[in-house]
């Protein structure tokens, strides 16, 4: 596969990160309106599963470059006659595509895919990772903090199915910070221990609240006004936080279930700069996939 494919936060040791994130906040400032020299590059969006804030903020990234977009219609393409997600992807190679970005159902759908020669850009897969998003949370975090070492981090919801968990759990602890798990006991993950919600956030630097990921089988007990007490990031808890910590969302929010929707908006959150720091991630990881480098080295 395309070396400069972007299939799992595994795939990136601590300086390409950097680079990622450094060419990120350059395309906020002083190349915000810079085309890349692969302006016109042929890209395809293919998702698989509904999506708003990547699907669309990797849209709004590929035009601002000055890509030609396709967005595919997975539910209409040759897929749904039986072709292979290979053989899929392979015709778009060979008919001028210039790189791909992909979202999937299926946990590591990606390995299906050696042979191709275009690079990948995994979009999420199953509840195995979600790269970009991860990438745009450090990004967040970074711009909050200075720096990726030494933070404490609280990730609390449905850990059980989520691929932005397992990113950022391997990212944060690679670059020196620590990662704390907290939810309903029947969504624990093996590697993801959990703690007692209410202790952990009192230290954190930054909280990130999960949705319920119901389309992959998740379910609650009770009421979500019940969930929001138990689980969820309400007014009270909120109180708790240090004064510089931040509340993080990847989005889509259930507002009054994991995040009570007054604090959506409220002074610590930045779970709306989390989506616009995406479009600069995503700017940055295209940048890459076309194997430009870094603006500064």
């Amino acid at each position: 596969m395309n070396k400069n494919s972007l299939l799992s936060m595994r795939d990136l040791a601590e300086s390409d990160i950097f680079s990622i994130l450094n060419d990120a906040l350059l395309f906020e400032t002083e190349y915000k309106d810079w085309q890349l020299p692969v302006n016109q590059a042929m890209v395809a969006n293919l998702f698989f599963e509904a999506s708003t804030r990547t699907h669309y903020s990797f849209e709004s990234a590929e035009y601002q470059l000055g890509c030609k977009v396709a967005d595919i219609d997975t539910s209409v393409s040759s897929i749904t006659k039986g072709e292979t997600l290979y053989d899929t992807i392979k015709t778009l190679e060979v008919i001028g595509y210039d790189a791909v970005v992909i979202r999937h159902p299926e946990d590591a759908y990606y390995a299906r895919l050696e042979g191709v020669e275009i690079p990948v850009i995994n979009a999420g897969d199953g509840k195995g990772e979600h790269p970009t998003q991860c990438l745009l949370d450090l990004l967040t975090l970074y711009k909050e903090f200075g720096t990726l070492k030494s933070l404490k981090v609280v990730i609390c919801g449905d850990i059980a199915h989520s691929r932005v968990a397992a990113s950022n759990k391997h990212a944060l602890e690679m670059l020196g910070s620590s990662v704390a798990f907290c939810g309903p006991s029947e969504w624990e993950r093996e590697g993801f221990p959990f703690v007692d919600f209410d202790e952990a956030i009192k230290s954190a630097d930054a909280v990130m609240m999960l949705r319920i990921q119901r389309e992959r089988g998740a379910k609650t007990t009770g009421t979500d006004a019940e969930y929001l007490n138990a689980y969820g990031m309400n007014k009270d808890r909120y109180k708790m936080l240090q004064d510089h910590a931040i509340l993080m969302h990847p989005a889509p929010v259930n507002r009054g279930v994991e995040i009570d929707g007054d604090l959506i908006e409220a002074e610590k959150s930045r779970i709306f700069p989390q989506m616009a720091n995406g479009v600069l991630v995503r700017k940055a990881v295209i940048k890459r996939a076309f194997g430009i480098k870094p603006f500064k080295e």
